[in-house]
């Protein structure tokens, strides 16, 4: 059976795979800094007779792609491995890579006989910068017929919504006077803290769930100084693209009332990628739900329709129908991106969460190759419009 094929391989993989979790535990990279982790991830797919682009549109992405030389689906397998400051990888990114690989190297093994290719794609910066984002908009993901993806957490899961992100940042330019001048002068600080009040008034008035942070980025360098100048940076999330742009327009123009008030003037800079939302494919989730049950997992919780978070798979989403699971490997009381979680990853539940991870991904893949009617279920409601998508319990 194919279970009992793909479960010899990763077993014959694990010890390789967990000790590349552990060195990317132990030698965490911050995103578009992956340079050894990338490396080290590169000569790991090459050894798995993949071919390699690298670098592949940003400094620290790669491409390993094997193909069948026969018809058949192209399957996406990805790969994060960017680091948090401080805390290390408290998201787990370092097993998310390995559990893709385990996902490929496993379906390799039959592809030249059921035909296809696999595409692993090594993205970086996914927690900042939105290597998928960047990729997305160079076409990566055009050729996929579907892109699958397992993260590590607190639960074993089939994924869920997630919010879309707009980053703003606020430059606000006034004029230097001395202090006990200031009538010669003209505060950026205060158009700076007159927006960030106007923009408190604006949490009030907003469709829920969303979410504005933000943070004063620059208020001058010495108190006897008007400042010339003040910054800043705002998220702005919420369940759809459209009304986190419209929230962020709404704050543009609190800051550029705020700004004349204050004799200033206020540009506008997208600091950073914006996130879409996550756009589920239900027949995706019973799929994988499928394979979970396969390979023994339980308590597998349904697509969770509460937004929560923002991440740069959401515009891979909106291209081919795209999963991202969710496998436990801590109790529910560790929170995300903590060095508790990050100290999970190379535990026993680690190493098993690269078998049973990698092990779902490779049969969720089998079925898609193999089954033309699941092909066509998982495409017919891709190409609904979202509303329309039956929302029960898988």
């Amino acid at each position: 059976m194919i279970k009992e094929k793909f479960t010899k391989i990763i077993e014959k993989e694990l010890p390789r795979l967990f000790d590349i979790t552990k060195s990317l535990y132990e030698n965490p990279e911050i995103g578009t800094l992956e340079y050894k982790s990338s490396k080290m991830l590169v000569d790991t797919l090459k050894d798995y007779g993949f071919d390699i682009t690298y670098p592949y549109i940003m400094e620290t992405g790669y491409l390993a792609v094997y193909d069948s030389k026969k018809k058949g689906p192209k399957i996406g397998f990805l790969c994060e491995y960017d680091a948090l400051p401080v805390v290390g990888h408290g998201c787990g990114h370092n097993l998310i890579c390995t559990m893709s690989i385990a996902g490929a190297v496993a379906l390799k093994s039959v592809i030249d006989e059921i035909g296809g290719a696999i595409y692993v794609y090594g993205t970086p910066a996914e927690e900042n910068f939105g290597g998928k984002v960047q990729m997305a908009k160079d076409h990566a993901f055009d050729m996929l017929d579907i892109a699958l993806m397992i993260h590590p957490g607190t639960k074993n899961g089939l994924g869920g919504r997630t919010q879309a992100l707009i980053p703003v940042k606020f430059k606000f330019y006034g004029k230097s006077a001395h202090a006990s001048r200031p009538y010669n002068g003209a505060s950026a600080l205060d158009a700076a803290v007159t927006t960030y009040q106007g923009i408190n008034m604006l949490r009030q008035f907003m469709k829920q769930p969303s979410f504005i942070h933000g943070i004063i980025k620059d208020g001058g360098s010495a108190a006897n100084v008007i400042p010339e100048f003040a910054s800043l940076e705002y998220y702005f999330r919420s369940e759809t693209s459209s009304y986190a742009s419209y929230l962020a327009t709404r704050a543009k123009e609190i800051a550029s009332s705020a700004a004349k008030m204050n004799n200033c003037t206020v540009e506008f800079e997208q600091y950073e990628e914006a996130y879409d939302d996550t756009k589920i494919n239900y027949a995706l989730a019973e799929g994988l739900k499928e394979a979970y049950l396969a390979v023994g997992l339980s308590d597998i919780k349904d697509v969770d329709e509460n937004p929560s978070g923002s991440t740069d798979i959401g515009a891979v989403s909106k291209i081919v129908p795209t999963i991202q699971g969710n496998i436990k490997i801590a109790p529910p009381e560790v929170n995300g991106h903590s060095k508790e979680l990050a100290s999970a990853t190379v535990t026993e539940e680690g190493r098993l969460a690269i078998k049973n991870g990698g092990l779902s991904l490779a049969l969720l893949a089998y079925k898609y190759i193999t089954d033309y009617d699941y092909q066509k279920k998982i495409w017919e409601e891709f190409k609904l419009e979202a509303s329309s998508v039956s929302k029960g319990s898988i």
